[in-house]
């Protein structure tokens, strides 16, 4: 059987935070079309490690390969990656409609495309988009709030509505920073399964951050244990094992199994 390519590759990664170290030596890789969470205490450097492989913030050694490329030099493939930060901080007194949110994706395809003249007429683009943004909010059960502001929707339909902005044009990648915070227990397990949905019928390979070992056990392929530097990675049942778990938290960590 021919090894699979890693879609994302991570090599000796170190990140500082001021003086403060925050990554040590970090190295894993991605293979296509699977779903790995990152799991670690608080302060661990969950969130660095995403934003440095986004290249959000610099790295003081290492590399980051994405589709075979420095994250830097990805150029038109960015289009490829989605990304649902922790926190999306927004004015919600801002007049902004669920379709005109999501339909910021998709213009910013359009934009690309017009740089390389392959921009058809502009009414022919404004029936894509509407088709898009429509086919986009249906499948993650949020065409239903279409026409609200985003400032009236609750934590768990506004992640919904982001994972639609993501969902709007074709993406490889979905990148997801603790994309359940805020969401009660059976919300974040319906939009777990409605990820893995997803990731079926895209081809989409995810990484995401979560502190729900329970959920992670349940539906990641793969598990990245951090505390600074990788302490284990494999499949949840080997990688979020007591001992692993012990390794990666400390002795104050207790796991917490939901019961639906």
């Amino acid at each position: 059987m021919t090894a699979q390519i890693p879609i994302v590759k991570v090599e000796g990664l170190t990140v500082y935070r001021g003086k403060y170290l925050a990554l040590r030596d970090v190295s894993f890789q991605l293979l296509p079309r699977t779903n790995t969470a990152i799991v670690g205490p608080n302060g661990a450097g969950k969130t660095t490690l995403v934003q440095a492989i986004l290249d959000l913030i610099p790295h003081t050694s290492g590399s980051v390969q994405i589709f075979g490329r420095p994250i830097a030099r990805l150029g038109d493939l960015c289009h490829l990656l989605g990304y649902m930060p922790q926190n999306f901080i927004f004015d919600r007194s801002f007049p902004i409609s669920v379709s005109e949110l999501v339909g910021l994706g998709w213009v910013s395809q359009v934009k690309r495309k017009r740089r390389n003249y392959l921009l058809p007429r502009l009414w022919q683009n404004n029936g894509e988009k509407s088709a898009a943004v429509a086919r986009a909010l249906k499948r993650t059960d949020a065409y239903h709030l279409r026409n609200q502001a985003i400032g009236t929707l609750s934590g768990g339909q506004l992640k919904r509505v982001l994972l639609a902005y993501c969902l709007v044009i074709p993406r490889q990648i979905l990148v997801l920073d603790e994309a359940f915070a805020g969401v009660d227990i059976q919300g974040a397990a319906d939009f777990y399964t409605l990820l893995n949905q997803l990731k079926q019928e895209e081809d989409w390979t995810i990484l995401q951050i979560s502190h729900d070992i329970d959920m992670v056990s349940r539906h990641c392929d793969r598990v990245i244990c951090l505390n600074q530097t990788v302490v284990c990675t494999g499949v949840p049942e080997v990688a979020l094992s007591a001992d692993n778990m012990l390794a990666t938290y400390g002795p104050g960590f207790s796991r917490y199994q939901h019961h639906h």
